[in-house]
């Protein structure tokens, strides 16, 4: 009995000092709040389960988080990075990103086209950019058929829209006067011509929803995900689908050049574009799924700006070029900064 004892206590202290190894981990960059409890609820749910593998988040901003990673190149701080489509080109243009090798995303047979950004990023869900309104507190009559129904005396001050991003106003303003996002100089007159009717600009999506909720700025140009989330807080809100087009918008996702876990980083990715994910993400934020084969409920799925149709792309979608506005998206700033908000 002594020996059996002895040496089952040198067993136990050899595999003691035997190397312990921690749990296998991906690295995710996001946005925070809700976007990063979004990706937690839904895709890295279903990673952990099927992978055993952890998932942690680094959260910031679109473009301190594109800051870190120039500064971390080559030994990247994460495996994944979600970002807007014209922002991954960014990425992509700095050599930032891998190409995708897509014979390991199955998933993404299914991509609808507009979601083939780039080889080296692809989009995870879509939204629009839109006229979203308060109809208590707008002219009555007034339901914006139209991107140019904006420019109604009537509305004068009462209009927000971002100052961080004024790319979809200045190429609605260039195709209302006959130009495109490469010529859009032609609608910075027209857009101008618009400056009376503002009341204010927003930095955030909580200040865009703020200025909503109390009626400051009772229409604005806005993400229609927080018009539907201002909307389930009973606030009385609308999200108007313009003859011209909504502003479409896709955020991406995209594996870093130099991971060191590549095969779990593909899985992830894989898994973003599984139908079932995409129909729980479209579900809760009250976005677009960015694969064909998904069912979204109804209720979800009539909503102005969610596209659930090869026609809903084609022709309810204003796409802006996202490499052109990857390079041009600086310049507009400046631009409206300058002759508009100034």
């Amino acid at each position: 009995m002594k020996r059996i004892f002895l040496a089952s206590a040198a067993i136990a202290v050899a595999l003691s000092t035997l190397p312990v190894h921690a749990a296998e981990k991906l690295v995710v960059s996001t946005w925070g709040g809700s976007w990063k409890d979004l990706l937690e609820k839904t895709v890295a749910k279903k990673f952990k389960e099927q992978t055993g593998a952890d998932v942690e988040f680094i959260t910031g901003g679109t473009i301190d988080r594109l800051n870190k990673a120039k500064l971390a190149k080559g030994n990247p701080e994460s495996d994944i990075t979600f970002t807007t489509s014209h922002v991954g080109w960014l990425y992509a243009n700095d050599g930032l990103y891998e190409q995708l090798d897509m014979s390991k995303i199955p998933n993404a047979k299914s991509l609808v086209e507009q979601a083939k950004i780039s080889p080296y990023h692809i989009g995870s869900w879509a939204y629009v950019y839109s006229i979203g309104y308060r109809p208590d507190m707008v002219p009555a009559g007034i339901t914006f058929e139209s991107w140019n129904d904006l420019w109604n005396p009537a509305l004068k001050g009462k209009i927000s829209a971002p100052d961080f991003d004024a790319s979809h106003l200045v190429v609605v303003s260039a195709m209302l006067s006959g130009g495109d996002a490469a010529s859009w100089e032609k609608g910075n007159n027209k857009l101008k011509a618009l400056k009376p009717n503002f009341k204010a600009y927003y930095a955030n999506d909580a200040a865009s929803q703020q200025l909503l909720q109390n009626g400051e700025a009772p229409v604005q140009v806005m993400l229609s995900m927080n018009a539907y989330h201002i909307a389930s807080q009973g606030v009385p809100v609308k999200v108007a689908m313009p003859k011209e087009g909504a502003v479409l918008g896709i955020d991406t996702v995209a594996i870093m050049k130099g991971t060191k876990n590549a095969d779990l980083a593909y899985k992830f990715v894989n898994l973003m574009l599984d139908p079932a994910v995409q129909t729980e993400v479209a579900t809760i934020k009250k976005g677009s799924p960015v694969v064909t084969n998904t069912k979204l409920p109804d209720d979800v799925a009539k909503l102005p700006g969610v596209f659930t149709t090869p026609d809903q792309w084609n022709k309810e979608a204003l796409i802006i070029d996202h490499k052109l506005r990857a390079e041009k998206t600086g310049e507009w700033r400046k631009w409206f900064t300058e002759n508009v908000i100034n």
